[in-house]
């Protein structure tokens, strides 16, 4: 199968600049595709997993991705989907960033044979001279054209600096360079890139009178529309330290029942008939596929013997007498403690107050019983064995253990 449509198939494609000229560049041979990865963080999300996956497959058809490093544009910060400024980081954070990516892809990606191609846009970024630049690339950038791009108009009210609006032009500029390095011909992303990615396309055809084009994966999106990804902590991590692999196989078992076929497609290897089959469940047999998406995807993000620790653990909360070694605990320093101090030391709530609503509303259950008094003190009486379990919501779970 020709790899566009495997991607189309799994549900992976927005947007194309040009889809039969896409199509049929996949069939005469290899390809050779870029995707950029910022360095804001010192890991990877749910989001960079899902153009992971796309690469992977792509890869995995015979064509040749290039991660790209934003060594360089991590210094000015990308304005698309932004309502304020990135924060400025030094050349040390954004190098030590770019070095734990590379620790994670490897997870997902053949770095063999060079069949991955890995660039730092640092390598050309930083030692351009500003004159000679603006009349080499910038010459060919409308200024109304880039205004009118969905990633500055949500900017303009809040304040675009001219620092962020030279992220397009930069962006444009790294596509010319692959381009002409390795001949590059393709770039994807998220579908939030879509107005960035169109620069580099007519760069090319400027400055190398050739035809490049780009091609936007989809967005992971709740049935409300809002990015999914995101947990009561934060951004859902691919580093076990940030957010475990309990934490992360639960995100995916507690997907909403719409979204799990979506998922199993654009997050797993497993076939597409497959794929379809288990979303076709309906009612409290589609809980079945939600297993086997967030085992599948914890496997391919954590390994097969951490994604069976978090089945595991899951599946013990809920049976009587089950292998609870697997659920996240927590350590306490001592066993008489108040319910809402308990709360934020654990994290399980940000702050008393939160806490305090959590109780008042009933959901907190320690050791089986729903506590709605705020005045709660957790006493040694109540641990078995030296542990207690806590639940807060249907979802979040706990072992207390006592130093």
């Amino acid at each position: 199968m020709n790899a566009f449509d495997i991607l189309k198939e799994r549900g992976f494609i927005a947007q194309c600049s040009n889809e039969q000229e896409i199509r049929e560049s996949f069939e005469k041979g290899q390809v050779t595709m870029y995707c950029g990865y910022d360095a804001t963080a010192d890991s990877l999300t749910a989001g960079h997993f899902l153009t992971l996956m796309a690469l992977s497959h792509l890869q995995k058809a015979g064509h040749r991705p290039i991660i790209l490093i934003g060594g360089g544009t991590t210094m000015i910060g990308d304005p698309s989907g932004k309502t304020d400024m990135r924060k400025m980081l030094t050349i040390e954070d954004i190098n030590y960033n770019a070095e734990c990516f590379k620790k994670q892809m490897a997870r997902f990606m053949d770095f063999s044979d060079g069949k991955v191609i890995m660039d730092n846009n640092a390598n050309w970024l930083l030692g351009l001279e500003y004159l000679p630049f603006l009349r080499d690339i910038a010459v060919h950038f409308s200024v109304n054209r880039m205004l009118s791009a969905e990633c500055y108009k949500s900017r303009l009210e809040e304040g675009l600096t001219l620092f962020e609006f030279n992220y397009m032009v930069m962006q444009s500029y790294d596509f010319l360079e692959l381009y002409k390095r390795y001949n590059c011909t393709l770039q994807v992303g998220g579908d939030d890139q879509w107005s960035n990615m169109l620069g580099g396309i007519d760069l090319i055809r400027k400055k190398e009178r050739a035809s490049a084009n780009v091609m936007t994966f989809t967005l992971l999106t709740t049935s409300e529309g809002k990015k999914m990804g995101k947990t009561e902590k934060g951004a859902l991590w691919l580093d076990p330290a940030k957010t475990t692999p309990y934490e992360f196989y639960q995100y995916w078992r507690n997907v909403e029942d719409v979204n799990v076929e979506k998922c199993l497609g654009l997050l797993t290897y497993l076939p597409m008939d497959e794929v379809r089959k288990l979303g076709e469940l309906k009612d409290a047999k589609i809980n079945k596929a939600k297993e086997i998406l967030a085992f599948e995807v914890t496997k391919i993000v954590h390994g097969e013997a951490e994604a069976q620790k978090a089945q595991e653990a899951a599946k013990a909360l809920f049976s009587a007498g089950g292998d609870m070694s697997n659920v996240p605990s927590f350590e306490l320093e001592k066993d008489d403690v108040d319910i809402l101090s308990l709360m934020v030391t654990t994290k399980l709530a940000p702050s008393r107050a939160e806490a305090r609503r959590l109780v008042e509303q009933g959901g907190v259950i320690i050791g089986g019983e729903k506590i709605d008094n705020t005045n709660y003190i957790v006493t040694k009486d109540a641990f078995k064995n030296n542990e207690l379990i806590i639940q807060k919501g249907k979802k979040t779970f706990l072992k207390l253990v006592i130093k």
